[in-house]
């Protein structure tokens, strides 16, 4: 049973906070009353008493104005139990602006009473006795027995691993924050380990699994983007068996602030675990087609559509041009192009004289709007980001995803050729090559339709296609979804415990965009060397694990999250492919391969587009099977195409137009 002394201890811990700044004003006043009445006693060596009123109230207003002073200093607001160097220095400081103030006041009143050294001893023994009794308390506050750091300080306790100057920063803006209580530096670097950084020690890497132990730390806020990403990744798997959150910093240059705060924290994702450092931009490569020039990116509010946005945006476009099926997206996509603007003009980066933002709602299958769009604002580059991308969605409306993937790019792409646009680039996907699903077969035939058009003598535009993997928090992202199930509690849904994918960042897939499109003559494909493929049940496992979070299995019957094994939904397949055949060659940027794919003669492929179309006109599904089958390389379904009515008659008259042919 704990003793009185002990319980009276714990009722002090547990107080309310500002009941503890109360005591501490009150007992700070009486203190300072003391060492100014023991100034005055050493000074006449005699027990001193005032000799009247006026100086009783002018010696009265030293501790009024030293208890003023603390509070404007802060000095409530520290931690008595962690009472320490720092925190000292800061008293004495408080002190002696106390004590100057006094002196002042005596001074302009006229107060030839007090002799300077009173003045002096006071300071001195107000500085001593303050100190003296911050460390009692801590002292009383420490010694509850049995007490372990989570009841001592109730916030949750943290590692840094990273010494240098994101991890320094980090620290301070943790002690500004008082929302963490950070217990130690762990670094890689041999010169540092038993150093202390701002009061702090730094400790071996070794050490980490004791010192999450000992010290009940709750999470590990990582500070080294700095750091090469093979060893950022060694560092990450190497807490992933630890029962910590795992957070982590971006790089000191992304922070637009130009120091850590708090809110830069994130948690790790798998941009943090992907198979290669991200690939460098080439700058003459991003200027190339946009610079100066009438820009127009179709899809402009989708994930990849939206991103270029942005690049193209600090690229100095003359005028660019935001094509957008959507209401919702293409308005918040042009809110957020006015946001950047103010932004690079407020810190002088942007062009003298900002590109003209035009926004236009409509589909790339209406030929009209197209043509005049073209037409009316000189378009020199278009980058084709609309299309319909979600596999099962596709699937289940085949037509749907044809007109528009298909059909769309065909629609632009001749308009294009008529209004002498310089550059098309089609944003494509590994899911083109030999597809399993519709979305992948939509894709490769628009591919072709830009291979061929590229080989009319008469063509003066060049046409390419960029091919690459998934896309980090794109939209219907495996990242986002598996965040958002680990929110929820679980379980955690993966298709099959083989399927592998390659990642690549939104803004690595952009500036890949921007740059392929700059080295096209005219028919390449181009495709990123993107590393090695993410196992996406690996993905899931580490995901959870580095949330602080266990797997649940039959292993471990006892653990927070369970993955659930869904199947491979209809037209996925267990890995993806990039390129059809094996003539890939290097360009100017080192990380880029470009390949001269198979394609289809342009007469023979008016023909089959032309059976397609008919074929869409009808819903009839086995035509369209067939009709892909015989067009795209590689396309094997797994089942029959669902017969799907788009409308509440089954019909779709009025669209494709019979006679459309390529010209």
């Amino acid at each position: 049973m704990a003793s009185p002394g002990n319980r009276f201890r714990q009722l002090l811990i547990d107080m309310p906070r500002w009941l503890k700044r109360v005591m501490l004003v009150v007992a700070d006043f009486w203190i300072l009353s003391f060492a100014l009445w023991a100034a005055f006693s050493l000074r006449l060596s005699t027990l001193y008493w005032p000799p009247d009123p006026n100086t009783a109230y002018l010696l009265a207003f030293a501790p009024v104005i030293g208890v003023a002073t603390f509070y404007a200093r802060g000095l409530y607001h520290l931690v008595t139990r962690y009472f320490g160097q720092e925190a000292a220095a800061r008293i004495y400081i408080t002190i002696a602006m106390a004590v100057l103030i006094w002196a002042l006041l005596l001074l302009m009143v006229g107060n030839t009473g007090v002799p300077r050294s009173v003045v002096i001893i006071y300071g001195l023994l107000a500085a001593g006795l303050i100190r003296l009794s911050r460390h009692f308390a801590g002292w009383v506050l420490k010694a509850v027995p049995n007490a372990t750091p989570a009841k001592l300080d109730p916030r949750p306790r943290v590692l840094i691993y990273g010494a240098g100057a994101a991890g320094v920063q980090l620290l301070r803006a943790l002690n500004e924050s008082r929302e963490y209580n950070p217990v130690a530096f762990v670094d890689d670097d041999k010169s540092l380990w038993g150093q202390a950084i701002q009061k702090m020690k730094v400790y071996r890497p070794q050490k980490i699994e004791k010192l999450i132990e000992r010290t009940d730390v709750k999470e590990v806020f990582l500070a080294i983007s700095s750091a090469p990403l093979h060893q950022r990744r060694a560092v990450i798997r190497s807490l992933e068996q630890l029962p910590v959150v795992v957070k982590t910093l971006p790089a000191l240059e992304d922070i637009a602030s130009g120091r850590v705060q708090i809110s830069d924290l994130r948690p790790i994702d798998v941009e943090d675990l992907l198979g290669r450092d991200p690939v460098p931009a080439d700058d003459s490569l991003l200027y190339g087609d946009i610079r100066d020039k009438s820009v127009m990116i179709t899809g402009a509010g989708g994930s990849i559509g939206s991103e270029l946005t942005r690049q193209a945006l600090r690229l100095g476009p003359r005028r660019l041009v935001l094509f957008e099926l959507s209401e919702v997206a293409l308005y918040d996509i042009e809110s957020e192009t006015r946001t950047i603007l103010a932004s690079l003009h407020e810190s002088g980066d942007g062009d003298a004289k900002p590109p003209e933002i035009i926004s236009v709602l409509g589909s790339v299958l209406d030929e009209r709007l197209v043509k005049q769009t073209l037409e009316f604002h000189g378009v020199e580059t278009i980058y084709h980001a609309a299309a319909y991308k979600h596999v099962p969605i596709v699937e289940e409306n085949p037509v749907t995803g044809l007109r528009n993937n298909t059909f769309g790019t065909l629609s632009l792409a001749e308009a294009a050729i008529e209004n002498g646009v310089e550059r098309f680039v089609l944003i494509s996907t590994d899911k083109a090559v030999r597809p399993t699903n519709v979305m992948g077969a939509s894709k490769r035939l628009a591919e072709l339709i830009l291979q061929a058009l590229s080989e009319m003598p008469a063509a003066s535009t060049a046409f390419t296609m960029v091919r690459f993997g998934n896309v980090l928090d794109s939209s219907g992202s495996v990242v986002k979804l598996f965040r958002k199930q680990i929110q929820d509690g679980g379980p955690v849904t993966v298709t099959h415990p083989d399927i592998i994918r390659y990642f690549m960042s939104i803004v690595e897939a952009a500036q890949l965009v921007i740059q392929a499109g700059a080295m096209a003559a005219g028919g390449e494909v181009f495709v990123l060397d993107m590393g090695h493929p993410v196992k996406i049940d690996d993905l899931a496992q580490t995901m959870i694990r580095l949330s602080g979070l266990e797997v649940r299995d039959e292993n471990k019957t006892d653990g927070d999250i369970a993955i659930e094994y869904v199947g491979l939904r209809q037209g996925e397949k267990l890995y993806e492919e990039l390129l059809i055949g094996e003539s890939s060659t290097g360009t100017k940027h080192p990380r880029i391969m470009k390949n001269s794919e198979p394609f289809i003669p342009l007469a023979k492929l008016k023909k089959e587009l032309a059976e397609l179309e008919s074929a869409l006109q009808a819903n009839d599904t086995a035509g369209i099977e067939s009709i892909l089958r015989r067009t795209v390389e590689g396309y094997a379904p797994e089942g029959q195409l669902p017969m799907i009515d788009n409308s509440e008659t089954g019909e779709t008259e009025g669209w494709p137009p019979a006679s459309r042919t390529l010209h």
